[in-house]
């Protein structure tokens, strides 16, 4: 009898022991219902380190802007819990992308309790007081005209509206040359960091940390989708607060 008490107090404690030790972060990750494609990705795309520097916890509002195919999205739905939300967010001017962004998307939310997908005309809100924006490898997009159609300056001081202050803008993307105009960008899907950085700080962000975990040594100049360096782009990784008031 003695035995079985001791052995139910050491399972007990190593119980407590790795609970204490498992991170909200590390749920996330190790969440059963994660696409196959998305586990395969976690070494090259670094979750657990982007998702530490973000700050991003539990109940707070998420909006990941062009979510793809929901890699974060699940991620975050995750983290957040039901006391938080995330919104999957679409401009409505690429919902007949040939990526099918919006399938995509419905994809990304479906059977998610805490989260849901919003097909908005670029410049209206789809929701306020936000916590976070996310944005991974997309804002060089808004430079693309046949891609969407954007004045840049006038939607990042929508981000800033949709963000409460003391909330965060994150912008993951790849990275183009020092100095690389609009046409490098629509050619390569890249954008010069200092340049994305001077457009969003101009909307009343204000520049707050810096994540390198995506830097690579790579050739700049090739475009992203080239097999060289697909999957292996040297990327950017800028965090901006919105002050307190």
């Amino acid at each position: 009898m003695k035995n079985i008490f001791f052995a139910l107090i050491v399972i007990t404690s190593v119980s407590q022991a790795f609970a204490a030790e498992t991170s909200p972060i590390d749920i996330a990750l190790a969440n059963s219902s994660r696409p196959a494609d998305d586990k395969k990705a976690d070494d090259r795309r670094h979750p657990r380190e982007l998702l530490v520097w973000s700050r991003i916890k539990s109940g707070d509002k998420v909006v990941d802007l062009f979510p793809g195919k929901g890699y974060f999205t699940r991620l975050f739905s995750s983290l957040v819990g039901l006391k938080g939300h995330v919104t999957a967010y679409v401009p409505k001017e690429i919902e007949n992308a040939h990526f099918k962004p919006v399938e995509a998307g419905q994809a990304a939310v479906a059977g998610l309790k805490n989260a849901d997908l919003k097909v908005t005309p670029l410049m209206t809100v789809p929701t306020e007081n936000v916590d976070v924006i996310w944005t991974s490898q997309n804002y060089h997009d808004l430079h693309i005209k046949k891609f969407i159609e954007a004045d840049v300056a006038a939607y990042n001081k929508l981000l800033f509206k949709m963000l409460k202050p003391g909330g965060h803008l994150i912008v993951v993307d790849h990275v183009a040359a020092l100095g690389a105009n609009v046409a490098e960008i629509e050619k390569l899907h890249r954008i010069d960091p200092q340049m994305a950085r001077k457009e969003i700080e101009a909307a009343g962000f204000v520049f707050e940390d810096e994540s390198k975990v995506l830097a690579q040594k790579e050739d700049h100049h090739l475009n992203v989708f080239d097999p060289a360096v697909r999957g292996q782009t040297d990327q950017f990784a800028f965090r901006f607060v919105k002050p307190k008031k």
